[in-house]
């Protein structure tokens, strides 16, 4: 698959930097010319994604949250959100919606969301290992 641009960024996972990692992927897609529902889907999916990464993978203590964009042919923004951190012990169990293990506080609709707001959710994890978030979603060209 051809790629035309792409980004890499890492960051500590400190809940200050989620805002910075949604602001940085919408800029970065930003030259797909997308609308603002798709610009606000996508800026969705990333906050769950990183959120999970800073709430999950790094509950007791500061871990690295590495985040990837790719611009691919047919105009799609790939996007991956990678930790090393506790890993997901059942991942089909995780995948349901409304369960959490983030405590009362938490949701437990990650990746529901991030499922309903692109068009391609992958998700790969091991206990002690970290997990992996790839997202796909295909920006409509517009008319005009």
């Amino acid at each position: 698959m051809n790629v035309t641009n792409y980004i890499k960024l890492e960051f500590p996972s400190k809940s200050v930097n989620e805002g910075y990692a949604r602001s940085a992927i919408a800029a970065f897609a930003a030259q797909l010319d997308p609308t603002l529902e798709e610009l606000g889907d996508i800026r969705t999916a990333v906050s769950e994604a990183v959120t999970n990464a800073i709430v999950h993978a790094y509950p007791d203590d500061i871990g690295t949250i590495w985040l990837k964009a790719r611009i691919l042919e047919g105009d799609k923004l790939e996007i991956v959100v990678k930790d090393k951190g506790r890993g997901i012990a059942d991942l089909k169990q995780a995948m349901e919606p409304l369960f959490t293990t983030g405590g009362e506080d938490r949701s437990g609709m990650g990746f529901t969301i991030m499922e309903s707001f692109t068009d391609h959710l992958k998700v790969r994890s091991a206990p002690g290992k970290g997990t992996t978030v790839t997202m796909v979603r295909r920006i409509r060209r517009r008319r005009g």
